[in-house]
C-alpha cells in the first residue's frame, strides 16, 4: 500500500492548526517537513518548519517526515532528532562526496531511533547513492528542483525511480522509495507504476476542498 506524506510548504500559516487537523483526518501517513536553510536552496523555511514540527509533535500521533535541504546537516540533526521523527532525510549533494561524513550521519540518525533517508536531486545519478542503500531505510527521489513548491514533475525523474526499483529488487534490498515534487492525481499513478511507495504531496493536497477524497484517490 502506498503511503502519503503531506508537504506543508504551501500551507497557510494563519490556519495552520486547522489545516494540520484536516490533513490528519484525511488519513495521510506522515507530515513532510521541508527544512531549507537559504544556502543549499534559495528559500529559507527554518523558522516556520520548526514551528510546524513542534506543533505536530504536541497535537498529533502521526510521524514526522523531516526533509533536510540544508548544507550543515549535523546542525539540523541536533534540532530535529529531539522531536523523535519517524523519518529524517538528508541530501547526498550536501555531503560533498565525503563517504565517512555520510556514514557518520547515517549512524547518528539510526542510533536516535529514526529511519534514515537519503535524497537525490534531479541532476544526481542513482550511482551516487548505491553504496549506501543497504545502510538506510529510504531513498527520496526529487521529481522537481529542490526549493520551491508547486512545480510540475520532471518526467525523466521517473526513469530514475524505475532504475532504482529494478536495482533494489535485483539486489534484494529492503528500502522505501519516496518521490517528492509535482505529485497529483495523475502523476501519482505514474510514480507508483515506476516503483515509488511513498508520495510526498503538497500543493495538490493543500488546495483540495475534500482532502479525504484526495488522499483516497492518491492511494488507489
Amino acid at each position: 500500500m502506498v503511503e502519503i506524506s503531506a508537504s506543508l510548504l504551501t500551507m497557510n500559516e494563519e490556519n495552520a492548526v486547522r489545516n494540520l487537523y484536516n490533513l490528519e483526518t484525511a488519513k495521510i501517513d506522515y507530515f513532510h517537513i521541508d527544512v531549507m536553510d537559504g544556502k543549499f536552496v534559495e528559500k529559507n523555511t527554518e523558522d516556520v518548519m520548526k514551528e510546524y514540527a513542534l506543533t505536530i509533535s504536541h497535537i498529533s500521533n502521526l510521524g514526522l517526515d523531516i526533509h533536510l535541504m540544508v548544507e550543515d546537516v549535523k546542525h539540523f540533526l541536533d534540532e530535529y532528532l529531539i522531536l523523535e521523527p519517524q523519518i529524517i532525510t538528508f541530501h547526498i549533494e550536501s555531503m560533498k562526496n565525503d563517504e565517512q561524513r555520510t556514514q557518520n550521519i547515517i549512524k547518528e540518525i539510526k542510533q536516535s531511533g529514526s529511519k534514515v533517508g537519503i535524497a537525490i536531486s534531479p541532476d544526481t545519478s542513482i550511482e551516487e547513492i548505491k553504496k549506501y542503500l543497504k545502510y538506510i531505510h529510504l531513498i527520496l527521489v526529487m521529481t522537481v528542483v529542490p526549493g520551491k513548491g508547486g512545480q510540475e514533475l520532471i518526467p525523466e525523474t521517473l526513469e530514475k525511480v524505475e532504475n532504482l526499483k529494478k536495482y533494489i529488487d535485483e539486489n534484494n534490498i529492503d528500502i522505501d522509495i519516496e518521490v517528492d515534487g509535482g505529485i497529483n492525481d495523475k502523476t501519482s499513478k505514474e510514480a507508483k507504476l515506476a516503483g515509488a511507495n511513498i508520495l510526498v504531496v503538497g500543493n495538490y493536497l493543500i488546495s483540495s476542498d475534500n482532502k479525504y477524497d484526495a488522499v483516497k484517490l492518491l492511494k488507489e
